[in-house]
């Protein structure tokens, strides 16, 4: 399946920004904002002749094998397979059993490869990557950094909850890989969870979150941000908390018969002893007051959930 969305090429110098949607291959709604945020791009000049974006943005499926099913993943989940660190592709070239690798790992070499040959094609002074998710839980949208300080900066100008921490509870994310001393060039790195998986909604919020996140890396001016975009979170995270810090992830196994209470939303307040879901050993609780983050109501997925804290 073709991997690139769309292309879209500035007049003036300017960063390299990746967009991924489908880094799970039952989150379309990341694919679908990049159809329409490029046809947007494409229209923005005819409307506004003094129109200028600056740098190179393109869209691209993360796992087009799953994405083609509309499953989460074929083998193994893609976003927790990334290396912490470089990719030696050298390595690989020298001995590529591609028969012996699963789907995924097949899906990492040709997404980092791609990514390298963008870096050495544009020579771009900076590399942004934008990951775009949702999840099986309605309720609130949010953004995901990591450890660096410019990433934190950045999604804070989103209008949408920062998720912070979250990285040190998980392993072999896109966060995770996608960093200065990985690519050889300063890097930032942001993931978007925009809503529920079937919400049509989620599209439009992926979308405004795309345009703020142009803004606030310098791609297009801030005159030329239509302020709906920046309404459409603001008025969706209205009564959200603007940082939260991750505290707790429960990891599960098929083996363990995982099974989350229903009706559990995104940043719903849970009480310390409250039943959260059930396994094989019986009642799984909160170990004490905070926020829930992505219940699971997908059949894959190895995170039961996440818990965190306004601060």
């Amino acid at each position: 399946m073709k991997r690139i969305i769309g292309q879209y090429n500035g007049s003036e110098e300017g960063a390299l920004v990746i967009a991924i949607g489908a880094m799970h291959g039952n989150e379309p709604a990341g694919v679908k904002a990049l159809e329409k945020l490029f046809k947007m791009l494409t229209d923005e000049p005819k409307r506004n002749p003094n129109f200028r974006f600056q740098g190179r943005l393109v869209g691209i499926i993360g796992n087009t094998r799953a994405y083609k099913q509309g499953k989460r993943f074929i083998e193994k989940d893609l976003n927790r397979q990334f290396p912490t660190e470089r990719f030696d592709f050298k390595e690989k070239k020298e001995t590529p059993q591609y028969i012996d690798l699963f789907n995924e790992d097949l899906e990492r070499l040709e997404l980092l490869q791609w990514i390298e040959n963008e870096i050495v094609t544009h020579k771009p002074k900076k590399l942004i990557v934008l990951d775009l998710h949702t999840t099986s839980a309605s309720g609130g949208v949010f953004t995901i950094v990591g450890e660096d300080a410019e990433s934190f900066l950045i999604a804070t100008e989103l209008h949408a909850p920062v998720l912070t921490g979250f990285i040190k509870g998980l392993g072999g994310t896109s966060l995770h890989y996608f960093k200065t001393r990985n690519m050889g060039i300063p890097t930032v790195a942001l993931s978007f969870e925009a809503g529920q998986h079937e919400d049509a909604i989620s599209v439009y919020r992926a979308v405004a979150w795309l345009v703020n996140a142009l803004r606030a890396v310098g791609c297009v001016a801030e005159h030329d941000v239509e302020s709906r975009h920046e309404e459409i979170l603001r008025g969706y995270a209205r009564n959200l908390p603007k940082v939260v810090q991750l505290i707790d992830s429960h990891k599960i196994t098929n083996e363990d018969n995982f099974k989350m209470l229903p009706n559990f939303k995104n940043f719903q307040p849970v009480k310390k002893g409250e039943i959260l879901a059930t396994d094989k050993k019986g009642d799984i609780t909160a170990p004490e007051d905070c926020l829930i983050l992505m219940p699971l109501y997908q059949p894959q997925g190895s995170d039961g959930f996440f818990l965190v804290k306004a601060i």
